[in-house]
């Protein structure tokens, strides 16, 4: 593994940090306050390359590897979460999916759009009554007389679905076998059938739009089927490995936020006469801060390098991602928990981004898997029990 970016990594790196500190951040404040989807900064992004960063050119993207994702990743959750987060699910579930899995005329009829801004994408997993459980699902898929699909049922808590022109969703063709009678669909949202609901109130990553959606008697295309009949799990479960690594990215980026923040604020609080970065207690919360944050950033490189070597050798990258994501996530609940104490009175009021960092990183531990099912990933590949 080189730890050397190459030109177009740190290309890829440098605007979507010149992007994020002069569109995103001095925005975020107000657009976690408002909940409004930031649609104007997401159009920008996808002119930049930032919503496709894996993409092939031919398909609108800017065809550069894992490693310039993760580094993007970082800068855009540096300045704001939720941006990140709108940025993640199009470029590691929504792009990565369709690219992984999809037919030529797929890739070229649902991809462009979403890397290039024009439009969003989703994914669609997670029902009202299942959630870490994802095969027991209740969204229906059957086959009408011209060989399409209706689609009946409800999806929760989709990232983007307000707001998304595209959905990769996931329903049961076949019911009675479990994860075996799982198939996956590319879903217009133009087309009958299909309402989003309201969205969230949630408690971090405010402007990013998260909402139920329901289908009923929603026809698709037998040719907007996503992979074989019955693959549709399998094809979710490899398309949460990527996007494992897009959300250890953007822990890692709201980490390192809060860590800088203290930083400047320990050098420059004074008590008792003296800077509060001088006490040993103050000292200790910045190495362990330093520490985790370190240790994280090497993880998420390590698995974005697995997964461009599985890419080009063949064979899966799960541990890597898991552990990536796993630590990452507990890194930037640890950093920005520090951070606020750190800050104490002011770490706690809305003038300063703090709590916003706080009420962020939570969510870095429940979605995409919680910590609870990256500790399962982790020790099934690890013992080969199941």
């Amino acid at each position: 593994m080189d730890f050397n970016p190459t030109e177009d990594q740190l290309s890829i790196q440098a605007i979507a940090r010149d992007f994020a500190h002069k569109r995103i951040a001095p925005s975020a404040a107000a657009l976690d306050a408002s909940g409004e989807f930031p649609l104007d900064n997401i159009r920008e992004m996808g002119q930049l390359g930032l919503m496709g960063i894996e993409v092939p050119h031919e398909y609108g993207g800017a065809g550069m590897d894992t490693i310039a994702y993760a580094l993007a990743m970082i800068e855009i959750a540096a300045a704001d979460c939720a941006h990140s987060t709108i940025m993640s699910v199009n470029n590691s579930l929504y792009c990565n999916g369709i690219l992984k899995y999809g037919s030529e005329e797929q890739r070229q009829k649902y991809v462009r759009a979403i890397a290039t801004g024009e439009a969003i994408g989703a994914y669609a997993l997670t029902e009202p009554q299942s959630g870490s459980d994802a095969s027991a699902m209740h969204t229906r898929a059957t086959r009408n007389g011209n060989g399409d699909w209706v689609i009946s049922g409800k999806k929760s808590w989709i990232t983007s679905g307000p707001v998304a022109r595209y959905i990769i969703l996931f329903a049961i063709t076949t019911p009675g076998v479990g994860a075996k009678g799982v198939s996956a669909f590319l879903i217009d949202t133009t087309r009958a059938g299909f309402h989003a609901g309201k969205s969230e109130p949630k408690l971090g990553i405010r402007a990013s739009a998260t909402c139920e959606i329901e289908f009923n008697d929603y026809v698709c295309p037998a040719s907007d089927m996503l992979g074989p009949e019955g693959k549709g799990f399998a094809i979710a479960m490899g398309v949460l490995d990527a996007g494992r690594i897009g959300i250890a990215s953007q822990a890692v980026g709201l980490a390192r936020a809060a860590y800088e923040a203290s930083l400047g604020w320990v050098r420059e609080r004074k008590a008792f006469g003296h800077p509060i970065g001088s006490f040993q207690m103050i000292q200790a919360k910045i190495a362990d801060m330093k520490c985790r944050l370190d240790a994280a950033t090497l993880l998420v490189l390590r698995a974005a390098f697995a997964k461009m070597e599985a890419e080009r050798n063949g064979g899966r990258f799960s541990t890597e991602a898991s552990v990536a994501k796993l630590f990452a996530s507990e890194t930037a609940m640890f950093v920005t928990h520090q951070a606020v104490q750190i800050h104490g009175g002011m770490g706690y009021s809305k003038e300063l981004p703090l709590e916003r960092y706080f009420r962020d990183a939570k969510i870095t531990e429940i979605y995409e898997g919680t910590s609870e099912i990256q500790r399962l990933v982790i020790a099934r590949n690890e013992t080969g029990v199941r």
